[in-house]
């Protein structure tokens, strides 16, 4: 017979609850740059090495279109060859020994240190992105034109909230009438509104060269800039199937003279732009992104290098984007798979949901493409919080709502302590001889503070008190964070002087009211 009530087990769970939600608790969730990942690996090393054959094949037989003067002369030097279609032909000899020498210890830095993120091995960080042409209104959950305040706002999201590493372009800013005046002020919203790493895009390489003019004013110098790169750039620098984008491939350049760390990325659709099938397209996407990869290893044997593979899933339907697929989490795994086989610093994109807002639809697609990235190992996540509808919009309520999901995820890459403190014999015997329960133990207690994250917006209460609040969900109290976060958060790492330089030595058209609190404004 039992010697306690049948109903114990469920006050104790209760107790348990709130003993979590307490004062004295860390209250929030606490972003880890330190987990690591490789855990999953759906594909063998024997067919790794299988689909490496074949991308080298489909290099040294197919080749590149397309491929820009630049690129050509670079590569020949190096023993390519153009066929008689004109495609550029890149032997093994040469990707083998790129791979054998290319650097793999990369750094991608914050404005403050303590946003590093350091990209060996298989350390995981996830991040924003999507580049998306219009925001999801906070009050009225309509799609709308997407501007420059958007952006500057957004990155003062991603600033703010814990588990979010990186900043790389969510929006953009649609109210801007020029390439130039796009890419400069994309990069100083950017740049003003979070100290954590931002990628950027640049789409000429005069452009790219105020953007590294902007960099070094704020670093101090160029030395300093390239000591210490806080900024990055993605590049696409292939048009799937196989053909390269000659003005990519000249920023591409222009990048990697200039010391900035470069992703190499490749965007091939799966049954669209590349094979219909797994292997397929992994194999071509690996012979895109080692081509570009080439390319810039050829220009510097030092580049600060990503490799960027990231194809996507068609839905065959219709021909748009299944970002939320189960076939999506499998390609996005296995690509991760092969950046890991080469030992490559790398990125993917995972959390491009085609959900409109962040529900039900939303949580599971998101949490399944991340959780199986972050498992692989990939050391770069983008799109992973704050995208909606297959990367058209950004959201505020999202960033936030993802925020907590990526604690989670991030919390399950870490290791499980086994010794004889954990597996606690002894206390386990003094408890079950006891009182029966292990809630008033001093381990309990210590670790209750430093083992276990305690979600803000999730819902934990009981079902009587959920009710009695007016039955919440995740939504209400998400947007109720994210204006508290709107209102109040604004970054104050670029100095008043950096800023007076910058506006001085560029066109920016982010006015120096939408940069500081509202009670502040007057004073402007």
């Amino acid at each position: 017979m039992p010697s306690s009530p049948p109903n114990q087990g469920k006050n104790v769970t209760r107790r348990g609850r709130r003993a979590r939600a307490a004062p004295g608790g860390n209250g929030r969730p606490l972003a880890s740059t330190c987990v690591k990942g490789g855990h999953y690996s759906p594909v063998s090393q024997e067919n790794l090495g299988r689909i490496h054959q074949a991308a080298l094949r489909i290099l040294s037989q197919t080749g590149m279109a397309d491929s820009p003067p630049a690129v050509v002369e670079t590569v020949s030097k190096a023993g390519g060859t153009t066929d008689a279609d004109g495609r550029l032909l890149f032997p093994e000899k040469l990707i083998t020994r790129m791979l054998e020498t290319l650097p793999r210890d990369l750094t991608l830095c914050g404005q403050t240190a303590r946003h590093d993120m350091d990209l060996r091995g298989t350390r995981v960080h996830v991040g924003s992105g999507g580049a998306a042409p219009m925001l999801v209104d906070l009050d009225s959950d309509s799609y709308r034109p997407s501007t420059l305040r958007d952006l500057y706002d957004v990155a003062r999201m991603v600033d703010a909230l814990d588990n979010v590493h990186f900043f790389s372009r969510s929006l953009v800013a649609r109210d801007m009438n020029t390439t130039a005046l796009l890419d400069i002020n994309t990069a100083f919203a950017s740049l003003a509104g979070t100290q954590k790493h931002v990628m950027v895009a640049a789409q000429s390489t005069e452009n790219l060269r105020e953007i590294a003019a902007m960099c070094h004013i704020i670093a101090g110098s160029a030395e300093a800039f390239r000591a210490r790169p806080f900024l990055s750039l993605n590049i696409n620098h292939v048009v799937p199937p196989l053909r390269f984008s000659a003005e990519a491939c000249d920023v591409l350049r222009e990048a990697v003279l200039q010391g900035i760390p470069v992703h190499i990325n490749t965007f091939g659709q799966l049954g669209a732009s590349s094979p219909v099938t797994i292997a397929g397209c992994v194999a071509q996407t690996v012979a895109e992104t080692l081509a570009g990869l080439c390319f810039a290893w050829l220009l510097d044997p030092q580049v600060k290098a990503v490799f960027g593979m990231r194809p996507m899933i068609t839905d065959l339907r219709t021909g748009g984007m299944a970002g939320g697929a189960g076939e999506q989490a499998l390609l996005t795994a296995v690509s991760v798979q092969m950046a890991r086989y080469y030992n490559l610093p790398n990125s993917t994109i995972a959390g491009a949901t085609d959900s409109k807002i962040s529900d039900a639809q939303s949580g599971y697609e998101k949490a399944l493409t991340i959780s199986s990235a972050a498992q692989c190992g990939a050391n770069l996540i983008t799109q992973a919080c704050g995208m909606q509808a297959g990367l058209m919009g950004a959201s505020p309520e999202s960033y936030v709502v993802d925020n907590e999901m990526l604690g989670a995820v991030l919390r399950s890459l870490s290791p499980v302590g086994v010794d004889d403190t954990t597996l606690a014999t002894d206390v386990i015997d003094r408890v079950a001889r006891g009182e029966g329960h292990f809630l008033g133990q001093a381990d309990t207690l210590a670790r209750m503070q430093t083992d276990f994250l305690y979600p803000v917006i999730a819902d934990r209460t009981p079902p009587e008190e959920w009710q009695a609040a007016g039955k919440p969900d995740i939504r209400v109290r998400a947007k109720a964070r994210a204006q508290e976060i709107l209102t109040s958060h604004y970054p104050t790492h670029l100095s008043a002087d950096t800023q007076a330089k910058l506006r001085a030595r560029f066109d920016i058209r982010l006015p120096p009211q939408a940069m500081n609190r509202p009670h502040m404004q007057g004073a402007e």
